[in-house]
């Protein structure tokens, strides 16, 4: 092998020198912080294991991505075992997305995969494995579809309406709600537990079993093989080894309660004040520090962020934001997750305030169409839907934010900046200019489309706090398109796959938010392509 040298370039200034490839990584490796869980644990002494369990697969987590998993691999012939911390069922949301469904087509909704895949890709950064994005765009229809099929002639779906229309960033009505018809009383939950009851009792129903309240602490390997998780009952206080004949699935969320992870991979993701990770002591990363210390390679940073817009008041639409300071700040006239990022970079706070005044109905009806965007159209039901019936529950909504101590009404300007605590000159300039924006049709301070420039001139005014709250954190171990997790040289690690929040290379820098519950159809369609590769004996 060649010896590496130092290379020297001369030039005007003398000589520059570049270290080695060797010389490098050493010096890499000593700018880089030792974090806590960078050193793996002792082995657990086998006179604490009471008992060994074997089964065709073990899977770690019992979330939507892991009981998808468990339920498309018992299907396929498999038993498996879940194993899951908590006591329940454990999901947010509703949405799910796909590439393509019936209910799209029921719309008229065909969308441009390869546009899709540009800018999926621009969002972030050119930063993803593009294999794991095209397994999306071409296998997510047929995951949503076997979901919808698992509840038969029970339930019934429809598109979220509740999409960003912005000039230059469009949200994709691809996002769909599944529901339980009225009187099939079949599932105790509505939207993503329902789906986790679905998916479980595939699998239970199929002879495989989900095992909760035990928490996994460590993998083991055999001839540099993952074969098995050691686990502790934690209402027995038992350990027990769990043995998977053909592989081992990490399914365990995201890192969104850990703030030292939070540090290392994504810092923006600390910067909120609330973060709701739900139940509590969840999403602590313990399925990505199994998956490192295994030998499983994790994704370069920054990852991704779910920064979405329900830290206070969860009403926000395209009327007038100030800061803390009573200061315009913002086009309002962006998605969710771009008014997270804006507030999280003001002065004193992470939060910010919308004011508008007694129109605002009226002018929901009338800019709803050009905006959009989650919390601000319809929540659920119809691809268009900004009259009375599709946006009145908006009115519900404002009485609820009222009630919540997150809104303000007041007859003039200044009494509504004392009421909310920003300083009276602020606030007053702030509304005088903007309705003189409005006046002249152009949004020369921040460029809002002149369609959704709205005045402040029929009081009462209104004041709501909005801000955002840490949801997710997507990135984790690195896969390949077979769910297979890869090591330092991106080569299959040997018996270990990984699925839903934990498995890294479907987006980074920022969550591309093209269509609600994205996150959701990958869980779906990583589930379903994570038992093929068990069932086929590939992990």
């Amino acid at each position: 092998m060649a010896e590496n040298k130092e290379i020297v370039l001369d030039d005007d200034e003398g000589t520059m020198a570049f270290p080695s490839p060797d010389e490098i990584t050493l010096l890499e490796k000593a700018k880089v912080k030792r974090w806590s869980w960078e050193m793996p644990p002792e082995p657990i002494p086998e006179s604490e294991i009471t008992e060994t369990i074997e089964a065709d697969a073990i899977i770690v987590g019992g979330g939507i991505s892991g009981l998808a998993t468990a339920a498309r691999a018992t299907e396929l012939g498999l038993k498996v075992i879940v194993l899951e911390k908590t006591g329940g069922f454990v999901a947010h949301g509703g949405e799910v997305s796909s590439i393509g469904s019936s209910v799209q087509r029921r719309y008229g909704v065909k969308v441009d995969k390869y546009q899709f895949a540009r800018d999926w890709l621009r969002i972030c950064g050119s930063r993803v494995n593009e294999d794991l994005l095209w397994l999306f765009i071409n296998r997510s229809e047929e995951a949503f579809e076997w979901l919808l099929s698992l509840g038969g002639d029970d339930v019934t779906t429809d598109l979220w309406g509740a999409y960003y229309r912005g000039k230059d960033f469009t949200e994709y009505p691809i996002a769909q709600h599944i529901y339980q018809k009225p009187g099939a009383n079949r599932w105790k939950y509505s939207g993503a537990l329902m789906y986790c009851e679905m998916l479980y009792n595939v699998a239970v129903n199929g002879g495989s079993k989900v095992i909760r309240n035990t928490q996994a602490l460590q993998l083991e390997k055999t001839n540099g093989r993952v074969t098995g998780v050691i686990a502790k009952n934690l209402k027995e206080n038992k350990i027990i080894r769990y043995k998977g004949t053909r592989g081992v699935v990490l399914a365990s969320g995201d890192i969104g309660g850990n703030s030292e992870m939070l540090e290392a991979f994504s810092p923006w993701g600390l910067l909120p004040g609330r973060c709701v990770n739900w139940p509590k002591g969840s999403n602590l990363g313990e399925g990505h520090k199994m998956g490192y210390w295994a030998g499983g390679k994790l994704e370069t940073g920054p990852w991704a962020l779910s920064l979405h817009m329900i830290g206070y008041g969860v009403f926000f639409d395209f009327f007038l934001h100030v800061n803390p300071q009573g200061n315009r700040f913002m086009n309002e006239d962006t998605w969710s997750g771009a008014k997270a990022a804006r507030i999280l970079m003001q002065p004193d706070g992470d939060f910010a305030y919308m004011v508008f005044d007694q129109k605002w109905y009226e002018e929901v009806k009338k800019g709803g169409p050009l905006h959009g965007g989650q919390g601000a159209t319809v929540p659920l039901d119809q691809l268009q839907g900004f009259d009375d019936e599709g946006i009145g529950y908006r009115k519900e909504s404002l009485e609820r934010v009222f009630e919540h101590g997150m809104a303000w009404k007041a007859d003039t300007i200044e009494e509504l900046a004392e009421k909310i605590g920003v300083p009276v000159e602020n606030l007053v300039k702030s509304v005088k200019r903007y309705n003189e924006v409005v006046k002249n049709g152009e949004d020369v301070d921040y460029g809002k489309r002149p369609e959704l420039l709205t005045s402040l001139d029929k009081p009462p005014y209104v004041a709501v706090k909005i801000g955002p709250a840490l949801l997710n954190v997507f990135g984790g171990l690195e896969t390949d398109v077979k769910l297979r997790v890869l090591n330092e040289k991106r080569a299959p690690l040997g018996g270990l796959l990984a699925v839903g929040m934990i498995a890294g290379g479907f987006c980074s820098i920022d969550y591309p938010l093209l269509a609600a519950g994205n996150s959701h159809g990958r869980c779906l369609t990583w589930g379903r392509a994570a038992a093929e590769t068990l069932a086929n004996n590939e992990a």
